[in-house]
């Protein structure tokens, strides 16, 4: 049978795509390049299958399944083919697949089930994510049942040490590698950005980041089992000590997956019922330190990008963790990067490299602080200057005195809005007038979801849900979410920033020296022109990226 030519015949593609795809093909079936194209969707493709082959299509979007029904059922077969039984109907099991042509996994199916098999046909997302919430994540190595496959996918980067130990062996073994790399794996797949490995009364949670929103990863009840191996085996990972689970311990693993260096931040605290981890997930290849892409208006990009360029001074970014900081400035020290430039960085940890930039990694247990390592970068001569973070009078100190000798420095500062940033630099035993004079603008930043732009709903919304300081510039229709299959239905996708952008003049410095409030602060500035994150959201959801909820999440209403 020419798949092509079914494609063809059902006026999916034209014969010029035909070609294309054949070409670009190197041996791949012609569908599936044509879906990769975009020349004609999966779904489609598969109904034009169905009809020649006489083959339902089902939505799974809208099955559920009997997990008793389900528990009838070989779990090994099920991962090895990438199939799945929603039901038995007229005595056959209808058994949904993503590949019409592939009739020995449903043969073999159906003999290590014992059963007539009637196959449908559904996309092949779908399904893979039909099998990891009734099976979990990596349920067929749980169950010891999944067929041998290749754990290349995921490649340490860094050796491992040898240990004899009977726990170090447990964690060895190929199914426990094969479930972390599993789990590693579809966190990737989701864009997260931390899983949490959490050990309660009940069992064994897993949860994943994303968009800034936790989820629970379902995953089977055996995994309970296999708590200890997954984090013995994460600790080997990131080399560290496997006998000790008293103490709080701190790792980092460097890893390939599928071809991407990631680096993985391993945090482990003893907690009530066990060990709890946290991976935070740093995807190299998918960030952009660019400028551009950090999602300010104009007139704020033109304005920031105006200020890092100043000759001295201090710039700090503020705002939680978790909310861009580190990435914002970034992206600043790529605008100023180049070879007649000295940038030097002080970290903890180092995130991200950026060539031309000296980085330099903090190690506190042997003296090599913030404040001690800003002290030794003085001397090597740097024009710009980069602190992770300033947390404590030392450090602010120091930075104070870097651009008082003539240094642009970077820093970030946790502090809930622009003008609080003055106010924690004197609480820290900085001298007011020493912040008037170099601190030249404080960047507040947070990170807003997105609405999904495939499935977000224009509306006019009623007068009573609108927030009393949204309501002027409102326009008539605004966007809210309502979910779809890529957003995986939570209605968002991606995130963007919001920003609110403090710089000094004469009245913030002056200000500053009185040793005033940062609400009067942030009064007098809002007097002369300043647009605070509330407004940058509201913003944001005229221009229909995000939604009233999510501003409502991520701000609260500015004082009057």
């Amino acid at each position: 049978m020419d798949i092509g030519n079914i494609l063809v015949g059902h006026g999916l593609l034209s014969d010029s795509q035909l070609e294309t795809a054949t070409a670009q093909g190197a041996g791949q079936r012609v569908d599936r390049v044509a879906v990769e194209m975009g020349f004609v969707s999966e779904e489609d493709a598969l109904k034009a299958f169905g009809d020649e082959l006489g083959m339902r299509f089902v939505d799974l979007k809208k099955v559920e399944v009997d997990p008793e029904f389900l528990a009838g059922f070989p779990a090994r077969e099920i991962f090895r083919h990438t199939v799945l039984p929603l039901e038995r109907e007229n005595g056959h099991v209808l058994v949904a697949t993503s590949d019409p042509f592939d009739l020995e996994a449903i043969d073999e199916f159906s003999s290590a089930s014992g059963c007539r098999i009637e196959p449908v046909l559904a996309r092949h997302a779908d399904l893979l994510e039909l099998i990891k919430s009734n099976l979990g994540v990596g349920g067929d190595t749980i169950g010891q049942l999944v067929a041998q496959r290749s754990t290349e996918e995921v490649e340490l980067l860094e050796g491992i040490e040898e240990d004899d130990s009977e726990l170090a062996q447990m964690a060895q073994q190929a199914s426990v590698i094969k479930l972390v790399n599993d789990l590693l794996i579809d966190a990737l797949d989701q864009h997260a950005s931390d899983v949490h490995l959490e050990p309660t009364e009940q069992g064994f949670i897993i949860r994943c980041r994303v968009d800034g929103m936790l989820r629970v990863q379902p995953v089977p009840p055996e995994i309970n089992q296999f708590q200890a191996a997954i984090i013995s085996r994460l600790k080997i990972m990131a080399r560290m000590n496997i006998a000790e689970k008293r103490l709080p311990q701190d790792g980092r693993i460097k890893l390939r997956i599928r071809g991407r260096e990631i680096d993985v931040r391993v945090s482990i605290i003893p907690m009530m019922h066990g060990e709890g981890v946290v991976l935070r997930l740093l995807d190299k290849q998918a960030m952009t330190f660019d400028l551009g892409h950090v999602g300010f208006p104009e007139d704020l990009h033109a304005i920031f990008k105006d200020m890092i360029k100043l000759p001295y001074g201090i710039i700090l970014v503020t705002g939680p963790t978790g909310s861009g900081k580190t990435t914002t400035l970034y992206c600043g020290l790529n605008e100023l990067r180049s070879t007649a430039t000295k940038i030097i960085t002080v970290e903890d940890p180092v995130e991200y490299h950026l060539p031309g930039v000296n980085q330099i990694q903090v190690h506190a247990k042997i003296g090599m602080t913030f404040a001690a390592g800003l002290r030794s970068i003085l001397r090597h001569d740097p024009d710009v200057i980069l602190i992770g973070e300033i947390r404590d009078g030392e450090t602010a100190n120091s930075a104070i005195q870097a651009s008082l000798t003539g240094h642009v420095v970077f820093s970030t500062l946790h502090t809930n809005d622009a003008a609080s940033a003055f106010t924690r630099l004197v609480d820290m035993g900085v001298e007011p007038y020493l912040v008037a004079s170099t601190v030249e603008g404080v960047l507040a930043q947070r990170l807003i979801r997105k609405l999904c732009p495939l499935c977000k709903v224009a509306y006019r919304p009623d007068p009573e849900e609108i927030p009393r300081d949204m309501a002027a510039g409102m326009p008539e229709e605004i966007y809210k979410p309502a979910g779809c299959r890529e957003c995986r239905d939570t209605g968002y996708s991606g995130r963007t920033g919001i920003f609110e952008l403090l710089r000094s003049d004469v009245g913030v410095r002056q200000l500053c020296v009185e040793r005033a409030s940062s609400d009067q602060i942030r009064h007098y500035a809002m007097q002369n022109g300043f647009q605070t994150l509330r407004h940058s959201g509201w913003q944001r959801v005229f221009d229909g990226t995000t939604s009233i909820e999510e501003v409502n999440r991520i701000t609260k209403a500015d004082p009057v």
